[in-house]
């Protein structure tokens, strides 16, 4: 949804029968063209709505679970979308941007910590490329459907890519209900019995969890800043405002009107198409590496790759500015940005969600996705005053600015970001409690954990015996358990 959203909105901005309704026409350039306020509003409520939409996520999922709040975002869609369908006001359209906001972020958070709490260890970095490869796929979708209908007569011209909102929400809302809600939050509610039915192997989730949450019995939001929960929400919000950080404010509107003149380019739903294409490839690519390299690598790796495009386009234009050339040249290391930046993105997104504690993971991950979306809305609002010929005019020297950004996420990333591959979520909890520096979480051998997994077992195999008749042995060890079971 988030992908459709870039794709098919940015794409009415330059669709004539969209600008017929929500513009005016411009005499001198004989052309239908939009308000800047008119424009800025479409873009930023959506973000505003996205900010708020994260921030009730936290009290949302620990009230009701991840399952209810995908389809609340669902039901939000709904209604957004079937405003937008049939309204030519502005004053509704802006409602149902700021609605449609609080949709995309439910739909974001949620659906991100329904994959942290359910996909095992070994497996979380390969669902998170799954997981992006759906926002690529969505922006590929967005941007080949208003190519298809952006020369449409009439409204249907954007009212059919607007109906394709429709279609991930409602089969997603089908299929939730042969979903199970994740066993961890079923846990931290303290209903065992539907945790159990839901995840039969939970024996380290079980003492883990009771052990987070009696530790985490007050209010929720302020034990997030406590003890070590403060370094687990800090490094949260830390790593998910990377994607702020890096630099892609520079593939959002503006990248499809002043770079795109200066690089000639004629028709920009064909390069918006070529663009997001190339943050497809990015994301598969990631797959091939995800579970043999780490997280920290991986993260190194992207940040560099991402500052360094951002270097290559501003040092081009430094030194032949407003050229064809050096302009295409821009474009060029805009595509390799998008490549890396998607190739490293989601796993910024898995490490927002494994840091946190289970008992506050949804209010952690909900507030550094909203201060993502806020530095996203900054990035977006402040970018035309750096590279707007009225303003300080830098135009691609922006990049300097990102590339240095990049380089300061690089050094936090060295010095502070703790290794997770592989690791369960309660052995990362383990790890935090005992306070493991960032560089030792990689050769840390844990312990607790592997006590609750056999605690389980045991119960499990006394249990057995009870109801069996069988005869119980106090001091029955594992090897014992499996060598009788055998």
């Amino acid at each position: 949804m988030l992908g459709l959203d870039y794709s098919l909105v940015g794409g009415f901005l330059s669709m004539p029968r969209f600008l017929e309704v929500y513009g005016y026409y411009d005499n001198e350039l004989e052309s239908w063209a939009i308000e800047p306020t008119v424009q800025q509003l479409i873009s930023s409520l959506m973000t505003i709505g996205t900010f708020t939409g994260s921030l009730l996520v936290g009290p949302f999922s620990s009230r009701f679970g991840t399952r209810h709040g995908l389809w609340g975002a669902s039901v939000l869609n709904f209604i957004a979308t079937a405003i937008m369908l049939g309204t030519t006001s502005t004053g509704a359209l802006y409602f149902a941007r700021l609605l449609l906001g609080i949709s995309v972020g439910w739909f974001l958070t949620f659906s991100q910590l329904y994959v942290h709490e359910v996909a095992p260890a070994h497996l979380r970095g390969i669902t998170f490329a799954v997981y992006q490869a759906q926002l690529s796929i969505g922006s590929i979708c967005g941007a080949a459907i208003d190519y298809a209908t952006h020369d449409i007569d009439g409204r249907c011209a954007y009212q059919i890519p607007l109906a394709i909102f429709f279609v991930a929400p409602t089969i997603q809302s089908i299929l939730l209900f042969f979903f199970p809600e994740t066993p961890r939050w079923l846990m931290i509610k303290g209903r065992e019995e539907q945790a159990e039915n839901a995840l039969r192997r939970f024996n380290e989730i079980r003492g883990s969890t009771r052990e987070q949450v009696e530790q985490n019995k007050k209010a929720l939001f302020l034990e997030m800043w406590r003890g070590t929960n403060l370094r687990r929400s800090l490094l949260a919000i830390a790593v998910v405002c990377f994607h702020a950080a890096n630099g892609t404010v520079l593939l959002g509107q503006h990248l499809q009107t002043y770079y795109l003149d200066i690089a000639g380019v004629e028709n920009p739903f064909a390069y918006s198409l070529m663009i997001t294409c190339m943050g497809l490839m990015g994301v598969l690519f990631s797959v091939l590496f995800v579970r043999i390299i780490d997280r920290r690598t991986i993260m190194l790796g992207g940040v560099m790759a991402c500052g360094l495009a951002q270097l290559a386009q501003a040092v081009t234009w430094s030194v032949a500015p407003n050229s064809i050339a050096s302009g295409k040249v821009v474009v060029a290391f805009i595509a390799l940005f998008t490549f890396f930046y998607v190739a490293y993105a989601p796993y910024a997104w898995l490490l927002g969600g494994e840091y946190p504690n289970s008992a506050l993971r949804s209010y952690s991950f909900g507030l550094a996705t909203a201060l993502n979306f806020l530095g996203n809305w900054m990035g977006t609002f402040t970018a035309p005053y750096f590279i707007n010929p009225a303003s300080l005019n830098w135009g691609p020297k922006y990049g300097y600015t990102w590339f240095g950004s990049n380089m300061m996420v690089f050094v936090f990333v060295w010095f502070f970001l703790p290794e997770t591959r592989d690791r369960t979520l309660e052995e990362i909890h383990e790890m935090f409690e005992a306070e493991v520096p960032a560089r030792k979480f990689k050769t840390y051998v844990c312990t607790t954990v592997e006590r609750y997994a056999a605690e389980g077992a045991k119960k499990d195999v006394m249990e057995h015996d009870e109801q069996t008749g069988a005869i119980k042995f106090e001091s029955e060890t594992v090897e014992d358990r499996d060598s009788k079971r055998a």
